[in-house]
């Protein structure tokens, strides 16, 4: 397990070097009392989509309670700061996005291009998965990016949805840890 502990390190250090699209961006107070999610319009799942719906409600239930947590509360649409999150998904070979309540722009790809030489440039011979949340909080007046950061864990198949909850309340915690709210 130590080589994986290294990887996601060495992952980690990749995501957060130099580029025009930033890793990590926050600091200071929001002062905002409201939340809401990107507007995805009405798109119906493609054919082959698979059940994403599950982890979709997991994950924004994730962010309401830690942002609720700090004062910020989660209104359907019109919120003073909207959250935007982006997964990326991979192994030692390939990696995948679900830019789904992302937005649209060129950060989600310049972000699964900096995941995917993360996990795929490494010395590591073993085979892994992994998954990274990036969370994105942006003024909904300006357009200002706020808040932008994300946590990397292993991919656990097969686990109960009480346990996969749980994982994604821990890596939203950790990703919003430090968002300090003023009304």
């Amino acid at each position: 397990m130590k080589p994986f502990k290294l990887l996601l390190a060495a992952g980690i250090l990749a995501l957060a070097g130099c580029s025009s699209t930033p890793t990590h961006v926050g600091g200071g107070t929001i002062h905002a009392s409201t939340f809401s999610y990107v507007d995805t319009g009405i798109k119906p799942p493609p054919g082959y989509a698979d059940n994403r719906a599950a982890i979709h409600s997991m994950i924004q239930g994730a962010i309401a309670r830690s942002l609720g947590s700090r004062g910020l509360h989660q209104v359907a649409t019109g919120g003073e700061v909207t959250v935007a999150y982006l997964i990326i998904t991979g192994n030692n070979a390939s990696t995948a996005m679900i830019n789904d309540y992302f937005g649209y722009g060129d950060d989600a790809t310049a972000l699964q291009d900096k995941a995917h030489k993360a996990y795929t440039e490494n010395k590591n011979p073993n085979y892994f998965e992994a998954g990274t949340l990036v969370i994105d909080l942006i003024d909904s007046k300006s357009f200002k990016l706020l808040k932008r950061g994300y946590a990397t864990r292993p991919i656990l198949r097969n686990l109960p949805d009480d346990a996969r909850a749980a994982r994604i309340q821990e890596v939203a915690d950790e990703i919003l840890r430090d968002v300090r709210v003023a009304p």
